[in-house]
């Protein structure tokens, strides 16, 4: 349903295009000009550009005369996404927004994250994976296949960017609740740094999604004449391992020790082997495993805040087939103190077939009482997206189980005790940008007094510091840097 109260909020915040010179946000500098300007997400604006803009750059009679706000913009594409009911249709029109105009795209993203990350992310995000072949576009991020062994470093260098600060990497065996997707599960990584960018302010240009084709042991993709990857199973050899090894190698050595690099939705038996195999020697972390412990402990956190009872007196159900078992691991275990014999067998006889994280979001539910709840959603988004920014700031090249304590404790700390009283155990998701923030800093206070950062000096004032470092999606001036000179220093002197 139409949102009006939120439009008429976004309508109240509209500027006047006949002052267009209001809509650039500060300088930025493109050697573009002309139609690959407006090609370009990065750059694109749309109708946004200035007229002087237009005239300087050569878009001069390449767009229509009206001068638009970004606020307009908005408005357009929240008036046509409330005529859409099919939910892949949904996320075809939003991921297209970010293929043209990449600042518009997480501005609407912002404006409505509540209900647009259900769009772009689970649940919608595991049927577009699905049909990935069938509504392809334009690629986004890298594909690397095991027929590349050997040659991975120069696949890397083949990446535009330079400054490549966080890796979000699958090689599509386990997508959700879906299982093997092979390469179709690249809509994960590119959803998962969609949330880097709307919840925490990591810089776009700066993340890179990669899907590593090793094959895939799904029949029906084998025999899809639509699929984009390789048609073989699955291998599970030593050069599985081996092309790995070097996917690790070449991206830290061409961005450096300190990238960030996130495994997700990995098979089980290669995530827990890669994540021993790899967390003392690279900068890395698996949100399957250590990212749903810490939302999950999170939550257990509140409960006890809640209930006034301590965790140790708490009964804890384990429901899923999915990585429910990430609640086992270390992270839980060394704070709960207490240990899981066998998980809870429920799911089977409510479920025909197993189902991994229930992602939401839910419908409200009225108790017999009268009463009406909105269930929380226990989304990993919570997490990852500050975990990220504080190790991306504070350049730190080894990510300790501990890190994922404090942003557990950080993100429980946030509920307010009306909160509580509503139910919930997680703030709002449409706060989750002050919420990544919050947690990032404290991730950042932990990481300097257990001597894990190595960007120097360190900043006094870690909040600051990190607002300073956030991405925004106001559109920047592309118009030159103008000024004059005294007219004294340039005058020639007068000939008599």
């Amino acid at each position: 349903q139409f949102n009006w109260r939120k439009i008429r909020s976004m309508l109240s915040r509209i500027r006047a295009a006949a002052a267009p010179c209001s809509l650039a946000r500060r300088g930025a500098h493109t050697k573009e000009k002309g139609k690959p300007l407006m090609l370009n997400p990065r750059t694109n604006k749309g109708m946004a550009f200035t007229l002087h803009e237009r005239q300087m750059l050569g878009l001069q009679g390449l767009l229509p005369p009206k001068i638009e706000t970004q606020d307009i913009q908005a408005l357009r594409f929240h008036k046509n996404l409330a005529k859409m009911t099919d939910p892949l249709e949904k996320y075809i029109y939003i991921m297209g927004i970010q293929e043209r105009n990449e600042k518009l795209f997480y501005r609407v993203l912002q404006d409505d994250i509540e209900r647009l990350m259900p769009i772009v992310y689970t649940p919608t995000v595991g049927l577009a994976c699905s049909q990935y072949g069938h509504i392809f576009r334009r690629p986004k991020g890298l594909f690397i296949s095991i027929s590349d062994r050997g040659h991975i470093r120069s696949i890397v260098n083949n990446w535009p960017e330079n400054d490549v600060k966080a890796v979000v990497v699958t090689d599509g065996e386990r997508i959700l609740g879906l299982g093997d997707l092979g390469v179709y599960g690249m809509g994960i990584p590119v959803g998962k740094l969609c949330l880097y960018t709307a919840c925490a302010g990591i810089h776009p240009d700066k993340c890179l999604p990669v899907c590593i084709d090793v094959g895939t042991d799904n029949t029906t993709l084998l025999k899809d004449p639509f699929y984009m990857g390789l048609y073989q199973k699955r291998d599970r050899s030593q050069v599985y391992d081996d092309l790995i090894d070097e996917f690790m190698e070449a991206i830290t050595d061409r961005y450096g020790q300190n990238t960030l690099i996130q495994f997700e939705d990995f098979g089980n038996h290669n995530a827990f082997r890669f994540l021993r195999k790899y967390r003392e020697k690279y900068c890395t972390f698996n949100d399957d495993i250590q990212g749903t412990a810490s939302v999950a402990l999170a939550g257990l956190l509140a409960a006890q805040k809640a209930t006034g009872k301590p965790i140790s007196e708490q009964k804890v159900l384990f429901l899923g087939a999915g990585e429910v078992r990430s609640l086992r691991s270390c992270v839980v275990l060394e704070t709960l103190r207490f240990c899981i014999d066998r998980r809870e067998q429920l799911l089977k006889k409510c479920y025909p077939k197993p189902v991994g994280h229930l992602p939401g979001p839910f419908d409200l539910v009225t108790l017999e009482d009268g009463r009406t709840f909105k269930p929380g959603q226990g989304n990993n988004a919570y997490i990852f997206p500050g975990v990220a920014l504080a190790v991306i700031l504070s350049s730190v090249r080894h990510i300790s189980d501990k890190v994922f304590l404090e942003a557990a404790k950080a993100l429980a700390e946030q509920l307010t005790d009306e909160e509580l009283a509503q139910g919930r155990l997680y703030p709002p998701l449409s706060n989750i940008r002050e919420v990544s923030i919050y947690i990032a800093v404290k991730v950042m206070e932990f990481l300097y007094a257990n001597n894990m950062a190595f960007h120097y000096p360190e900043p006094a004032d870690k909040n600051r510091y990190i607002r300073s470092k956030v991405w925004t999606y106001e559109y920047e001036s592309f118009m030159p840097d103008v000024y004059d000179w005294p007219e004294s220093k340039v005058a020639p002197p007068s000939v008599r």
